[in-house]
């Protein structure tokens, strides 16, 4: 066995084999794989391995696609069988929900190439006659679809992996992980010791008492897992063809042929936890006692839909463990507290997502960030608030709605409230409704009445009118938003100003008092974050940008070294904060403040120290509803005070509390960015609109990336689009994100951010279009079905930021 390794790979399931093969394939050879059992011990031997292209993520879709491509490949490169069928899947929708959300992944599909497309109900007859489709609103259908042999896929990563000289050792358990001081590592087995770069968990049932090893608590938790496999169906055996799997999420169920049965399995209400204190070190190749009765339910709904179900015999029951995360996405990428340490853990579709998984972890190591943008995906949207208690509710959630739809905007309610401030019992009181926040408690909207609950679809919902409400009393008189889930922070010493335009692309502030936005550089040269830096002392900042990035961003951060006597530390927890905007803002503040709000004294992207209600708060000339406004921060234990005082003092110009949501309608109708849908390491500061923010005539972090797609061409560019009010009426829904968009029926581009602009009357879209410029007249698929829509030459509110800065 090596002892040194530019990687060691812990876990040999599909996911560990599958990222030592991209690592191979990327060009790192001296890798090294670490299985403590047999190679597919614990959930891969027993996966029941379906396979489909399509997700409401984007980019999930992508990675999905890729992984169904590579399968055939593989084979034919190692001469190892995965073992695939690809009859195809048929997809059913009962709903009209579920209809909604099959016609959007068939425009996306579109989109990107991929085949997926609506067949008639006498079609789906002949692709499967033993399925009942009476009841059914909407037939899908996906030839690429089907399953793949869980042992075969494994082995022909593996196999590729030593041909291209990775070691794989079985029965090799690891027993510590050691970090050096230079950062590298130690991986300590019962056969060695391995010197390495990188330590990557992708020890599936055991992530968690790897990353243990490491002093490193992962959100994951196992749950049991059933599927049955009949007799020989006599309709099957006489078939001469395969049949394509039945995917019918609104039963609760999967179900495809296995030989010449049907395999069938469920996702149950009832479900049951495994291993809350740890999986066993002696677990392998082992399942639990049958308990069909837990999803007889889901077994009834298999049966009305597909008879031969019930007059077959069972041929063998498999009861076997999985491991979740609170969101049931995978925990990927490296942990930002720890150097060197990267993740893979808490795959449920494994062997749909296996090789554009083990392809982004290898692009990750080797290059230092993925081609996609995958937060989604990212380990660092959850922090210390996902514990014990919290997982185990998300999980069960999860499991138990594993084929709801996940509607936009909607927000589940299992494991909260997790972390509140002290003004979320006086919010709530007023009627908020409240969104999870990177753990926080965050008012969304506020309902005419005290503990009314949101309703969830893709059309437009219960707080569509109560949203548009709070919208028109701040542009017409002024609102109070709670910011309190950016993310802040305070940069101090000599070296601050020195150290932030290392890390940031614009020149920091030279006066005391001045603000500037800043884009934050990717590894590959887009934009990984946008900040708004506040020069508060000579030797002293403050950071505002995104709070659901905060994990995440600090990789960046830790990437430039600090100067001596200098420290850089996040006040997010100590601090809240207040937007106070409109047009009767200042006269408002004025009512709680002896500082002069006048623009002479206090003009556009200045700040101050004031005292405003007794309260001492760092004021911001700033605004993202794009009107006239103040930032107000405050120590979190004032914030209940102000929030009184700034309510209190609005009643005298019918001004009150506005939500999150009506804040995204409010800065789309200004076009403003935000992070993760317009602002991401995919997207270039030109396709932004940030390049001008990006002063090439100093070092920042990335930035010969930055010089390097500057130097290009945009690739696309983000615009603003106005959709036809007579399509929206007419399936009442706005677009809301995902949406692709065509012209002339070519796909150019898709929606980022989708909302109703209440205050100019009309159905906004930011998105990032191709071959496309102001005037133009396009489709966005919402609901995947097309709607007229024109590319805007400006916002429709304040093009001239002249509100903003009166």
């Amino acid at each position: 066995m090596r002892d040194k390794a530019q990687a060691v790979v812990i876990g040999g399931g599909v996911i560990g084999c599958s990222i030592l093969y991209h690592l191979t394939k990327l060009g790192w050879t001296d890798v090294v794989l670490l299985e403590r059992d047999e190679l597919t011990s614990g959930s891969t031997w027993h996966a029941a391995a379906n396979i489909h292209g399509l997700h409401d993520s984007t980019n999930i879709s992508r990675i999905q696609h890729y992984t169904m491509n590579l399968y055939n490949s593989l084979e034919e490169e190692t001469g190892q069988s995965c073992g695939v069928f690809q009859p195809g899947s048929l997809y059913l929708a009962q709903t009209e929900a579920r209809e909604h959300q099959l016609r959007l992944q068939a425009s996306k599909a579109k989109l990107y190439g991929m085949n997926f497309h609506e067949v008639s109900r006498d079609e789906a007859e002949r692709l499967h006659p033993l399925v009942n489709f009476d009841g059914i609103r909407c037939i899908m259908y996906e030839p690429d679809g089907g399953n793949v042999d869980p042992s075969g896929v494994t082995n022909a990563y593996a196999v590729g992996a030593r041909q291209r000289g990775a070691e794989i050792h079985r029965f090799t358990p690891v027993t510590a992980t050691e970090q050096q001081p230079d950062g590298t590592w130690i991986v300590r087995t019962t056969k060695g010791d391995i010197h390495t770069e990188w330590v990557v968990n992708a020890a599936g049932l055991w992530g968690r008492e790897v990353a243990a090893l490491a002093g490193l608590e992962l959100p994951l938790q196992p749950t049991e897992h059933q599927y049955f496999v009949t007799e020989t169906i006599a309709e099957i055996d006489a078939m001469p063809d395969r049949l394509p799997s039945v995917a019918d999420r609104d039963g609760e169920y999967y179900l495809r042929q296995e030989g010449k049965g049907l395999l069938i399995g469920a996702y149950e209400r009832d479900l049951k936890f495994w291993a809350e204190e740890g999986t066993p070190l002696d677990f392998a190749h082992d399942l639990f006692p049958d308990d069909l009765e837990r999803i007889e339910d889901n077994m009834m709904r298999a049966i009305d839909r597909v008879p031969v179900v019930g007059e077959a015999g069972i041929k063998r029951v498999i009861n076997g463990p999985m491991i979740w995360s609170p969101d049931s996405n995978v925990l990927m990428g490296p942990v930002p507290e720890l150097k060197g340490y990267f993740c893979c853990n808490g795959i449920i579709p494994g062997f749909s997502q296996s090789g554009g998984m083990g392809l982004m972890a290898a692009q990750w190591m080797i290059e230092g960030e993925m081609q996609y943008d995958m937060f989604p995906w990212d380990m660092a949207r959850f922090g210390d608030f996902a514990d014990k208690a919290f997982t185990k509710a998300k999980v069960a959630d999860q499991y138990a709605h594993r084929f709801a739809i996940h509607y936009p905007n909607e927000e589940r309610a299992a494991g909260r409230p997790c972390r509140v401030r002290p003004a979320y019992q006086m919010q709530k009181d007023m009627g908020a409704v409240f969104g999870l926040n990177y753990g926080w408690e965050h008012p969304q909207w506020y309902a005419e009445t005290p503990g009314t609950e949101d309703t969830n679809g893709f059309t437009r919902q219960n707080w569509w009118g109560p949203v548009g409400d709070e919208c028109r009393m701040l542009r017409d008189r002024a609102g109070i938003i709670d910011i309190s889930n950016f993310a802040k922070y305070r940069c101090k010493g000599p070296g601050a100003a020195e150290w932030l335009n290392k890390v940031f692309a614009n020149n920091m502030p030279k006066a005391v008092g001045r603000s500037c936005l800043t884009p934050l550089i990717g590894v590959r040269g887009g934009i990984a974050g946008d900040a708004t830096v506040t020069r508060t002392a000579e030797d002293e900042f403050w950071i505002i940008s995104s709070g659901m990035a905060e994990r995440y961003q600090k990789r960046f951060y830790d990437a430039v070294p600090l100067p001596e006597g200098t420290t850089f530390e996040s006040m997010t927890v100590a601090m809240c904060g207040f937007n106070v905007a409109g047009p009767e803002s200042r006269a408002l503040l004025s009512r709680l403040t002896n500082a002069s709000l006048s623009t002479e004294d206090f003009p556009f992207m200045r700040s101050k120290m004031i005292t405003i209600a007794g309260v001492e708060a760092l004021a911001l000339r700033v605004s993202f509803t794009g009107d006239l406004g103040w930032e107000l921060h405050c120590k979190t234990e004032d914030q209940e005070k102000l929030f009184a005082a700034l309510c209190e003092a609005g009643k005298e110009f019918g001004a009150g509390p506005v939500g999150a949501r009506a804040l995204m309608s409010l800065r789309v109708e200004k076009g403003y960015g935000s992070w993760s849908r317009e602002y991401s390491p995919e997207y270039w500061p030109q396709e932004v609109g940030l390049d001008r923010l990006c002063k090439m005539d100093k070092d920042f972090l990335n930035k010969s990336a930055c010089a390097e797609v500057l130097a290009k061409e945009a690739r696309e560019n983000l615009v603003l689009l106005h959709i036809d009010e007579a399509a929206v009426t007419a399936s009442n829904a706005d677009a809301t994100g995902g949406e692709p968009i065509f012209k002339d029926g070519k796909g150019i581009g898709r929606v980022t951010s989708g909302t109703y602009g209440y205050t100019v009357g009309m159905s906004l879209a930011l998105g990032y279009v191709k071959d496309a410029g102001p005037g133009d007249a396009v489709e966005v698929m919402i609901l995947g079905q097309p709607h007229k829509a024109t590319i805007l030459s400006e916002p429709p509110f304040d093009p001239k930021g002249e509100r903003l800065r009166a």
